[in-house]
């Protein structure tokens, strides 16, 4: 079925005028409707709205238009990207009926692109956990096997590409939450450098750590996407006016010599042996492809948990003051302004968003700042130092995406501190503001796997290279969960 190819195919059949805009659309939505109240990705399905624009990219087809890669192509946000006139609640109650009046900068992109908006995706409230069990709406259910977690914080994105809702989607990424949820859910996910794509109109988390990134079926669709949403917006501040390259030309079968390192600091402790055997083997493949490979260290590993979580709690607390009840969002009404505000936050926010309110606003109290969050951003500067000294050596770093494969529900919810070691493998990424994709590499006890690799500052490009290379030598991203617990061929349907 078509729903099940990626957005280069689909582009082939719009082009060759095989299936219209408006039936791929028709055919995604009925897919939506089939399998969505049991996997529950959708927040937010813009039926009419999509129709409208699938219609449009139509007429422009049978003009004989030249048809850009991603026009007439249906996808999906992480509800914490505004979107003008569609709710966007970033899975809380205290936006539960916020509608934006403007766009975020990658839905604008997008739009000119002439892709086709589905709805807005599940995702831990606010960005913040690693299993989409955090959102006040629904817990989101991995495909492969609904009794486990899709990953997080863009639970609901991975989820969607994976089960055939989307034909792609965008997700955010402050400490692995579009990598994480992709080797959850057997997809390809790519975190940019932190200034790449532009972060106006994504409702902030940690703003020093939150990029954008697409999640993809194949290593090309997630380049073809980059290509639509990376360069330079004068409407954010942190945004990098940088040469940007078409990534796609770098989707060589080729690695020949490529020096590629393995920190061995990614394979210690905490890291599922059955993972680390698979990651090896897709090592061995890359080395027979003609890789150079040897181990290197980045010696401040180990003090990357803590550091993320006093800079990305700090920087929370900072940027979620703004939820008062006065402005938007929910509000409680009580006897003064100061039990208004109290009851708004205690009511309007979960559990794990008010934790980490309350870290953050203790490590930038007055006689703590200096043992914590500025310690923490010193450690920061070391951890970058670290990947700095590595790619000296080395053109790009691999490490599995994650330390186990997909959990069950309530496997560690109970406790925060294993939840937050989830993301071991992928924190320090974010850290160092530099890019790095995960991609299929093997299953672990009949549940997908992810290989990492890490690149240099705004070298994408070769990150595709081997993450192209590596895929087209094995079958892993062919497969797809089937949702009755036997694995089929993407496009088998």
């Amino acid at each position: 079925m078509m729903i099940g190819q990626s957005v280069s195919e689909l582009h082939e059949l719009l082009v060759r005028k095989e299936v219209s805009s408006v039936e791929l659309t028709k055919a995604y939505i009925e897919r939506i409707h089939t399998v969505d109240p049991e996997l529950k990705a959708y927040l937010t399905v813009t039926e009419d709205q999509a129709m409208v624009h699938a219609s449009e990219v139509d007429r422009k087809i049978a003009q004989n238009d030249v048809l850009g890669v991603l026009a007439g192509i249906p996808m999906a946000l992480k509800d914490n990207m505004c979107t003008e006139g569609v709710r966007t609640s970033c899975a809380s109650k205290m936006l539960e009926n916020f509608i934006p009046p403007y766009n975020a900068t990658v839905t604008d992109r997008l739009k000119a692109a002439g892709t086709i908006l589905l709805g807005k995706v599940n995702m831990d409230e606010f960005a913040m956990g690693s299993s989409t069990e955090n959102s006040y709406f629904a817990k989101t259910r991995n495909p492969w096997d609904l009794q486990r977690v899709p990953g997080g914080s863009s639970g609901g994105a991975a989820v969607a590409v994976a089960a055939d809702e989307a034909a792609f989607a965008l997700g955010s990424d402050t400490g692995g939450s579009v990598r994480q949820p992709a080797a959850f859910c057997g997809v390809v996910g790519l975190k940019p450098t932190y200034g790449a794509v532009s972060r106006y109109g994504l409702i902030a988390f940690a703003s020093s750590l939150d990029q954008i990134g697409p999640l993809t079926k194949t290593v090309r669709d997630n380049a073809l996407v980059l290509n639509a949403i990376a360069g330079y917006d004068p409407m954010d501040s942190t945004s990098v006016a940088y040469e940007k390259p078409d990534y796609t030309k770098f989707l060589v079968n080729d690695i020949k010599g490529l020096k590629i390192g393995i920190p061995s600091e990614y394979f210690g402790e905490g890291i599922d042996q059955d993972v680390a055997r698979g990651i090896r083997a897709g090592i061995q493949t890359l080395i027979d492809l003609g890789a150079e490979v040897s181990e290197c260290s980045l010696p401040h590993t180990e003090y990357a948990i803590p550091a993320y979580y006093l800079i990305a709690t700090a920087e929370a607390s900072s940027n979620l003051a703004r939820y008062d009840g006065v402005r938007y969002g929910y509000r409680t009404e009580a006897e003064d302004v100061l039990g208004m505000f109290k009851t708004t936050r205690a009511d309007g926010f979960g559990q794990e968003v008010k934790r980490r309110i309350m870290l953050g606003t203790y490590a930038l109290s007055s006689g703590y700042y200096d043992a914590y969050y500025l310690k923490a951003q010193k450690v920061r500067t070391l951890i970058k130092q670290d990947f700095d000294k590595a790619f000296e050596k080395f053109d790009v770093l691999l490490s599995p995406t994650a330390p186990t494969p997909a959990f069950k529900f309530g496997e560690k919810s109970s406790d925060p501190l294993t939840m937050y070691l989830s993301d071991i493998t992928t924190v320090p990424i974010n850290l160092a503001g530099i890019p790095a994709i995960s991609i299929p590499a093997g299953f672990v006890g009949g549940m997908p796997i992810g290989m990492q690799f890490m690149g240099k500052a705004f070298d994408e490009g070769t990150l595709y290279r081997v993450a192209y290379t590596f895929e087209q030598n094995t079958q892993y991203h062919t497969l797809k969960p089937s949702l009755s617990g036997e694995v089929l061929a993407r496009g088998s349907r």
